[in-house]
Order: structure tokens, then sequence, then C-alpha cells
């Protein structure tokens, strides 16, 4: 059964000694974990109460709180915004009341968040990049989850097992999500601390400043994609991107190239896990609504395919045509072969020099015959003949282009 916000107030002063309030208001959170109010007391102090519905939520409280207890002043003066101060807690049962002091600003919806200035743009970015900047340590020190990248990846193909077989999510969506999670290459990130729970009823704003953030419940080292899920889900592209350069300007490390294609299929496969969570708790209404807008989300990609397809096949006809048209335009073209044009190139031998003969001394020796010159051309020399050898003419032809390959 929901708590009014008098009860609440009722509750309130039995947690925080010597609160007296005059006046109860809703506070917007997460209705099917949480009965939350805003109060005023007589001193113009005000106050959030935040009680669980469940033993689940419950526990969701008391860790954050292990959480905000983590937060030490050195932490806190780091962040560029506020985080909550638990001011006092009462046990009902299995369940635990928690009153925390107030924190400045309001919550804005997101139409109103995306409709606002750049300048509020930049501090939701900041705000992300500050909180996946704090130290890994603060986690791991309070005992929270901490997952690798590929133990995010497994976690979420068994919470896609586990959703199948409700037989309640439609066959493209399945498909969709279990291709998206088997792309290894999709899932390569550097871990950082997340905040795990971030939308916009959790971010306090004033005068175009994040003045607060709060839903520390699920903190958890993890998928930074995480925390973007609920921005990629509201469709406006424009301040989505904003976010993310203020973001990606901020941050100690570059985002990877893949966050927002994560951001948008966890924002897709958060309807899984409200169905999911919707069954369990045995909420009829809340079933019948998460199959009607995971019906509608089926809907949506599957037109959005046919478009693509009709698209690509418009774009193809398109170049075709294109084609064919100039072809049809396209003057003749003859090819004429170029001749050789490279003269033959002779060469020429060199003619042997005459040996100069040297009279001879002796006045008896006759002078040779004709015959004996001869015989003596045929005869073979004592020693290496080192005249010019006679060079044949050799005629050079050019090659052809086909020979040349």
């Amino acid at each position: 059964m929901r708590r009014t916000p008098l009860e609440l107030a009722a509750i309130a002063t039995a947690a925080v000694p010597g609160l007296a309030p005059t006046a109860t208001a809703y506070s917007p959170d997460d209705d099917a974990d949480f009965d939350s109010a805003s109060l005023l007391d007589g001193e113009g102090k005000r106050w959030r109460v935040r009680s669980p519905r469940h033993p689940e939520a419950s526990a969701r409280l008391e860790t954050e709180f292990m959480v905000l207890r983590a937060f030490a002043p050195a932490v806190r003066a780091e962040l560029p915004f506020h985080v909550p101060t638990v001011a006092g807690t009462v046990r009902q049962g299995a369940l635990t009341t928690f009153v925390y002091a107030h924190l400045q600003g309001s919550v804005l919806s997101i139409e109103e968040l995306s409709a606002s200035s750049h300048a509020l743009a930049k501090e939701v970015g900041a705000a992300l990049a500050a909180i996946h900047d704090l130290p890994l340590s603060l986690v791991i020190n309070a005992d929270l989850p901490s997952y690798s990248a590929n133990e995010f990846r497994q976690r979420k193909l068994n919470e896609l097992d586990q959703a199948a077989t409700t037989g309640k999510i439609p066959a493209t969506l399945l498909r969709r999500w279990e291709h998206a999670l088997e792309d290894v290459a999709l899932w390569r990130f550097n871990t950082s601390v997340v905040h795990g729970d971030l939308h916009e009823d959790n971010l306090m704003v004033q005068d175009d400043t994040v003045t607060a953030v709060t839903g520390w419940t699920d903190l958890r080292i993890g998928d930074p994609a995480d925390d973007f899920a609920w921005l990629v889900a509201s469709n406006e592209a424009s301040f989505v991107e904003a976010v993310l350069a203020h973001y990606t300007q901020t941050r100690r490390e570059t985002p990877d190239t893949h966050l927002l294609r994560r951001a948008a299929l966890l924002a897709e496969f958060a309807l899984a896990q409200y169905l999911v969570k919707a069954m369990a708790a045995g909420h009829e209404s809340m079933t019948a609504e998460a199959e009607s807008m995971l019906q509608s989300l089926a809907s949506d990609i599957e037109e959005q395919a046919r478009r693509d397809e009709e698209a690509q096949a418009a774009a193809k006809a398109l170049a075709e045509h294109q084609a064919a048209t100039a072809a049809d335009h396209q003057p003749a073209v003859s090819v004429v072969a170029i001749p050789d044009a490279d003269p033959t190139v002779s060469v020429a031998a060199i003619p042997a020099t005459e040996p100069v003969m040297e009279p001879s001394t002796n006045a008896c020796d006759p002078a040779p015959s004709a015959d004996a010159s001869d015989a003596g051309a045929d005869a073979p020399k004592d020693h290496d003949d080192t005249s010019t050898a006679a060079i044949s003419v050799v005629t050079v032809t050019p090659l052809h282009t086909a020979d040349r390959s």
C-alpha cells in the first residue's frame, strides 16, 4: 500500500528527533520501489523522505547509505554538485525509511531539460564526467559491485535470456539485442565508476546549474554508457550531442567511440528489465504497460528497417540510372595503336689495325712469298692476339608493347 506524504511526515518525526513538519508535498521517485515526500518544518528547513515499498528497495537504500558515508569531505569537495546527507533513519519491520537534508534545486522533466539553455547541457555533461572520474577505490572499499567490460556484457546476455523466458518480448527485439550483445567490438571500453540509476528525477537543477545528484542506490564499477541511457531515450539529439561534447572535454580519459550505441541498446533493454521486474512483483498494470512499450518499440524498429531498405533500393536504382544515362551520352572513343618509332640501331665493325712490318736487317733473307704469307695466317700463334676483334653488325629490333609485358 502506498504511503501518503502525511504518513511519511509522521514517520520522519520518528527518524529525526525534534522535526516538526508544517507542510508536505509529493516528491518524484521510482514509484515501483519508493514512496517519497518533501517536508517543510517550522524553521523553514526542507527535508526529503524516502520509504521503500519492499525489502529489495530497502536494501538499495541501505546500500546508498553506505555509499554516502564513503563520500568523505575530500571527495565531496571535488564534485561540482552536492550529494545527499542522511539526517536520520527509522526501521519498520523489514523496511527502513530514510530522511535526508534538503538539497537546493528542483527536478525538471526530460522535455524541460532538453529545451533549456546550452549552459545546462554543459552542466549535465560535467556532472556525468565527475561521476565517471571518481576513484575506483570508492566502490571497491565499500564492497559494491564491480564488473569488467566482458563481465558486464555477459551479465546483459544472462538478463536477456531471463527476459526471453517470459515469452512477452517481441522476436524482433530479441534478435536485435542478441546480435548487439554478440558484437564483441561494441563492448570494448574502459570501465569506470557509474551512478547506475541516473535519470532526470535524480538531477537537482537551479538557474541552469546542476546543484545536486541524488539516488545513489546502484553505484558500481561498470559501463559508462549506463548513465547515458536515459539521455538517448529522450530522442533529443541536439541535447545529447551537447552533453556528450562537454562530457568528452571534461573527462580525464577519452570516451570510446561506441558509447552512445551501447547507451541506445541499454535504453531499449531497460524496457525488458522493467517487464521482468513487474512480473516478478505481480503488478498487472505495470506488466501491461511494459508489454505495450515493447510492442511499440518493435513496431518502430521494423518500420525504420523498412524505410532504410526502401532508401537503399532507391539509392541503388538512382545510381544505376545515372550510370546508364552517362553511358548513353558517352562519345565513341577509338583507340589507335601507336607504332614503335624507335630507329633500327646498327653497330658497325671496328677494322683491325694492320701491323707495321719491320724491315729485315739480313739481306740474305728472301722476301716472303704469297703462299708463305697465307700459310702463316693459318698457323697457330704463340701469344695472345691483343688486337681489337671484329664486332659483327647487330640489328636491334625494338620491343613491342605486348613483348614488354
